[in-house]
């Protein structure tokens, strides 16, 4: 299958391509190059051919011959999200949208699309399913449920759309994030032997490791049509639901001599305890082989190979807000997160 996957320079996307090469597809990405700097150690076999370009600049004969798209090129996570609204909603809506009519247009048959378990935002009564009205918190969540609103309707007989909500990334990767929750503490454990939590981490947390997001993904690819034809997966575990406090006493354990304190209750109100039946059930060839004891233990053993100092764990490059404050104040990138035309 010919496969485009978008944000092949990212967290997940430096992951993906590898598993698909190495199950016999074919592979190209799309890549506009804000976290080009974020280079953690050296972990893929393979990388795949990447136009560098923004997904809003893609057109129709960039898509010619492509079978499916895997769209993961958004402005990632919440922060982020809060940072120029505006621009979110033009990039991750509205830039999602295109894409997907451009794909119909091109003759995509597939069109995978990452979305977020934060659609869920606070719920307070057991666990959500995809049946679950959504809460959105965030513009970040809020435009994950808008692309799901207005690409279900494209879906027919030969476009085929499947929206995964994956539950919150942890997980080493040679494009490493350092703002997400598990991957934060740990770094802090190892750099400063301390996890001081400002709140009482009480709130609830699903997990998955980006490795079971990939995996999640080639199931869909290679899944029977009317398996995911226009469905919604959650992403992950049900047994990997925990109290962000759980987390931190797991990170805590796994680095030694690190010490552990909570704060009072925090002002983030978001909470959701997540089933992963339908995923589990349905999906052919999809498990989590990971939970968040043996992801810190990765990040654990990574952290010793490359020496990791606490400069590097505080790299602009490993922290989306961080990175795109900086291409903004340096006017790399322009208003609209375009690239600056040089002379």
């Amino acid at each position: 299958m010919k496969v485009l996957v978008t944000g092949t320079e990212g967290y997940l996307g430096s992951l993906l391509p590898p598993l698909l090469l190495e199950r016999g597809h074919e592979v190209t990405g799309v890549d506009t190059g804000f976290y080009k700097v974020g280079w953690l150690y050296n972990g893929t076999d393979f990388t795949a051919k990447t136009l560098n370009k923004d997904i809003r600049n893609i057109t129709v004969e960039d898509l010619q011959g492509i079978e499916a798209i895997v769209h993961m090129a958004e402005l990632s996570n919440d922060p982020t999200g809060q940072l120029s609204p505006n621009i979110t909603y033009d990039i991750n809506h509205k830039g999602s949208l295109r894409l997907a009519k451009l794909a119909k247009e091109a003759g995509v048959r597939r069109f995978v699309y990452m979305s977020s378990c934060s659609v869920y935002g606070v719920a307070t009564d057991g666990e959500v399913t995809e049946k679950t009205p959504v809460n959105p918190q965030t513009a970040y969540a809020e435009c994950k449920t808008f692309v799901e609103r207005d690409v279900t309707p494209l879906a027919d007989d030969d476009f085929s759309p499947t929206f995964m909500r994956n539950a919150t990334a942890f997980g080493a990767s040679p494009r490493m994030r350092f703002d997400i929750v598990l991957n934060n503490l740990a770094g802090l454990a190892w750099t400063t032997k301390e996890i001081k939590m400002t709140s009482d981490g009480s709130p609830w947390r699903p997990l998955v490791h980006a490795l079971d997001i990939c995996k999640a993904i080639v199931c869909a690819l290679e899944a029977p049509r009317d398996i995911v034809h226009n469905q919604i997966f959650n992403v992950g575990d049900t047994a990997n639901n925990y109290r962000v406090k759980e987390i931190a006493e797991i990170v805590a354990e796994v680095f030694p001599g690190c010490k552990l304190s909570f704060g009072e209750q925090g002002s983030d109100n978001r909470s959701y305890k997540v089933s992963f039946e339908k995923i589990n059930t349905l999906l052919p060839g999809f498990k989590s082989d990971w939970n968040a004891e043996r992801g810190a233990k990765q990040l654990y053993d990574v952290f010793s190979q490359i020496d990791m100092t606490e400069d590097v764990f505080q790299a602009r490059g490993f922290t989306r807000l961080k990175q795109l404050e900086y291409l903004i104040r340096t006017q790399q990138i322009d208003k609209d997160f375009f690239w600056a035309k040089k002379g």
